[in-house]
This record gives C-alpha cells, sequence and structure tokens, in this order.
C-alpha cells in the first residue's frame, strides 16, 4: 500500500476507509468485484418487500387485530415513499463525494443508515412512535439505500470496461431479485417472533438491520478499485468515434449538467420507468379486471411473481445485450417494441387471449428492469467513467419523478374512467395508450442524444487534480 505525501513533504499511510487504500494489489481478479456489489445490491433490494410488513405494523398494538390507536396503512405508506426520495436525493447529492472518498467508505457508510435504520425503526415499533419509522426506515434508511444503490456501479464500471452493461447488469439484478429473499425472510422472522404481545416486527428489523450490515460491510471490505490506466489482459479500447458514441475522454460532473446530453438521458430514463413502474404497482388488480370471473387472486399473485422475474431477469439479460448492439440501440428496442406491445394489450384483452397478455407484459417489464441496469454503460460511453457515480447518482432523480408520474397515469385515468361509466375490463385502455405514447417520445429521446461535445472534456490536467 502506497504512502501519502502530504504539504511540506510528511508522508503518512492511508486510512483503512480512503480511497488509496482500496487500490487493487497486482494480481488481484476483477471477478471479486461483483459478488461484492451483489452483497449490497441483495440487501438494499428489501425496499421492493417493505410491504409485508404494512399488515403487522396495523396491528402492533391489537396483536390479532388492529385497535383504535393502531397505525392505518395511509400512515404506514409514508415509511415506503420517504425510502424512495431519500434515495434519490442521497444519490443525487452524494455523487460529488462518491468519487472523492471511494466506493469503500461509501458502501461502508450505506450499511452503517440501511441497517442502523432498521435499529430505530425498532424503537418505533417498541415505544409506538411513527416519527421513528419515518426516520429509521424513511430517512436514514432512504440514505443508505441511495448511497448503496450508486457506490458499486462506478466501481464496476471501471473493472469492466469491456463489458460495462453485464457488469452494471449483475449488480442491479441483485436490487431487483433482493426482495425475493426479503419477503419469505421478513415473514418466516414474524412467525417465529410473534407472540400473544408482539407481532414481531420489532424483533424482525433488528435481526435484519444486524444481517444487513454484516452483509453490506462485507461488500465494503471486500470492494476494490483498478489503478489508474488499468485495462484488462489483452484489450484494447475502442476507437473513439461519434458514430460509435464511445468516449475515452472525461466529463466532470458539474459538467455533465451542463450538455444536453444529461438531460435527455434523463427523459430517457424517466419514460422507460414511467411506463413499466405504474403497471408494476398495479398488476394483480388490472389482470384480474381485465379478465374478469377469469383469473383468481392466487393465479393473479402468480402474475406478480412473474412480472418481477422478468424485471429482475430483464436487468442482467438486456444490460448485457448492451454490450453488443450498443447502448442507444438498446434503448431504441426498449421504446419501439414496447410502445408495440402496450398498443397490442387492449386488443388481446379484449379477445380474452390471457397467454399473449401475459407474454407482453413479461416483455414490457423485462424492459422496465433493463433501462436501470443499462443506463450506467450508456452514462459511461457518453460521459467517460471518472465520475460516473456521482452523474448516475444525479440522473436517478428521474427514477424519483417516474416513481410518481407511472402510479399517477395508470390510477387516476383508470378511476376517471370507471367514474365516467368506462367497465373496468376496459379501464386501461386509455392508459396504455398513453403509455404508447409516451415511449413513442422517449424513442425520439433517445434519437436525439449525440455524442458530447470536446468543450466539456476534462483536460490532462483536471484529471491529474480530480476536479
Amino acid at each position: 500500500m502506497s504512502s501519502i505525501t502530504e504539504p511540506g513533504g510528511n508522508t503518512r499511510s492511508p486510512s483503512f476507509f480512503s480511497k488509496q487504500a482500496t487500490i487493487a494489489q497486482p494480481g488481484f481478479s476483477r471477478w471479486m468485484v461483483p459478488p461484492a456489489a451483489l452483497a449490497v445490491h441483495l440487501c438494499i433490494g428489501q425496499a421492493y418487500a417493505f410491504s409485508v410488513f404494512n399488515g403487522p405494523l396495523t396491528k402492533v398494538i391489537g396483536i390479532s387485530q388492529s385497535a383504535p390507536d393502531d397505525w392505518s396503512l395511509t400512515t404506514l405508506g409514508w415509511i415506503f415513499s420517504l425510502a424512495i426520495v431519500f434515495l434519490g436525493l442521497s444519490a443525487a447529492f452524494a455523487g460529488k463525494w462518491l468519487e472523492k472518498v471511494g466506493p469503500r467508505r461509501t458502501m461502508f457508510t450505506a450499511a452503517c443508515c440501511f441497517g442502523g435504520g432498521f435499529i430505530v425503526s425498532a424503537i418505533g415499533v417498541w415505544t409506538h412512535q411513527i416519527v421513528l419509522l419515518y426516520l429509521g426506515y424513511g430517512v436514514i434508511g432512504g440514505i443508505g439505500l441511495g448511497l448503496g444503490y450508486v457506490s458499486p456501479v462506478s466501481t464496476l464500471i471501471r473493472w469492466f470496461p469491456d463489458r460495462r452493461g453485464m457488469a452494471t447488469g449483475m449488480a442491479i439484478m441483485g436490487f431487483g431479485g433482493g426482495a425475493m429473499i426479503a419477503a419469505p425472510l421478513s415473514v418466516a422472522l414474524m412467525n417465529h417472533f410473534k407472540s400473544a404481545t408482539s407481532v414481531g416486527v420489532a424483533e424482525t428489523f433488528v435481526v435484519l438491520g444486524i444481517a444487513y450490515f454484516i452483509s453490506m460491510s462485507i461488500g465494503a471490505l471486500a470492494i476494490r478499485i483498478p489503478p489508474a490506466d488499468w485495462k484488462p489482459a489483452g484489450w484494447t479500447p475502442p476507437v473513439e468515434t461519434k458514430q460509435k458514441m464511445i468516449t475515452q475522454s472525461h466529463v466532470h460532473i458539474d459538467q455533465a449538467l451542463k450538455t444536453p446530453q444529461f438531460y435527455l438521458i434523463w427523459l430517457v430514463l424517466f419514460l422507460n420507468v414511467t411506463a413499466g413502474i405504474g403497471i408494476l404497482g398495479q398488476a394483480s388488480v388490472m389482470i384480474q379486471e381485465s379478465f374478469k370471473n377469469t383469473v383468481s387472486a392466487a393465479a393473479a399473485a402468480g402474475f406478480v411473481g412473474l412480472l418481477s422475474l422478468f424485471n429482475m431477469g430483464g436487468r442482467f439479460v438486456w444490460a448485457s445485450a448492451s454490450d453488443y448492439v450498443g447502448r442507444k440501440n438498446t434503448y431504441y428496442i426498449f421504446f419501439a417494441l414496447g410502445a408495440v406491445l402496450y398498443w397490442l394489450v387492449p386488443t388481446f384483452a379484449s379477445a380474452g387471449n390471457i397467454a399473449l397478455f401475459v407474454l407482453c407484459y413479461c416483455v414490457i417489464l423485462s424492459m422496465y428492469g433493463g433501462g436501470f441496469s443499462t443506463v450506467p454503460a450508456y452514462l459511461a460511453d457518453m460521459f467517460g467513467t471518472a465520475f460516473v457515480g456521482g452523474i448516475h447518482g444525479r440522473l436517478l432523480t428521474a427514477w424519483a419523478a417516474a416513481g410518481v408520474a407511472g402510479p399517477v397515469l395508470v390510477n387516476y385515468i383508470r378511476a376517471y374512467q370507471v367514474a365516467n361509466g368506462v367497465a373496468k375490463a376496459d379501464a386501461y385502455t386509455m392508459t396504455v395508450h398513453i403509455m404508447t405514447v409516451l415511449l413513442v417520445i422517449g424513442f425520439i429521446c433517445n434519437l436525439l442524444v449525440k455524442h458530447v461535445h470536446e468543450k466539456h472534456h476534462m483536460t490532462e490536467a483536471q484529471l491529474a487534480a480530480g476536479n
């Protein structure tokens, strides 16, 4: 481990959590980095499974049924909303800090926040103070979510310049699949701790907080960054051309916000996520209303599970495919194919063709997940890798905005349709046609993305100074 030279000529060893201390030594295998990233993303993916706590949390006092002083579902709903808001805020505003201090300190901070958020929430359950759940899981845990989401991504991109999409796809697939582990684990723990005086939520929060802290800390300890100018053996960087849309230059995080490319890619992500997230939240109700008296609640639950699998798998498959077909072309597929499938969905529903209806939505949700995992590599292609983690963090504000826009479009338009006499089976037709239009707009935004102008590139002196 090299020493740090301070002003005045004195030298000292870098601290364990410093960026310099994480520089890989000769012989280190880059394939050790994806498991470290997964150790974090599989934990924070628990956020998608938080709803399993909502029912028990409405019975903390009554135990077997809700008591007058128990929390309502609307009150509890703000916990998850706050977590997503602070995920976006922390990812956006901690970008510069991430690039300065490196992934180890950022990932360990994420472990402290996410694990600690569960502990604070457990105290909130024991004392029945909803504000502690808002603070614990919502604010502190949300910060952990944001830091944990972005911190491994830029490191993976630097280790896999030849397979950027595949590398980020592996980690972000973990975020999509984390709920598949967290949901049954949480239910099992609540059943284990449940008693005549407890619904088991507080105890479960403590166990999860400790377990997630340990797992995320292991990932933070294992993470390494490549030495300067490192590249895979035998790999030659692609020739920089405007046609290939892959730059060998770098754009500073603040300068990226002055480029039209950042805002076009922001819209690309926003429109792709908007088209999928609203459907994901209403999938069970939607298929039952579209095929009334045909699809049972159990079958609808199976449909939701199938969508989750495609959402998770799409994160790896589409991002990996983008290494070969290009990031811009991958988004062309998302928007063109997605628009066609959305337009066909009402036809299949009215014809009673459940198989094609399900197939359409499975492909749509795979592209929804693929949009998340492909965009970090898209940003690295456009802006270089020096500040890609911070730039990615700021772009995730598109996710937060889509998290509001998607459900609003699906829920309020459906409610308006039903209120005006439209049959529930037909109430989603206007919504999916609007989604089609949004995807066409997304296609146009992606078309307008061009090579970043040279005036935005950092000089060698700026790169050496890190600013």
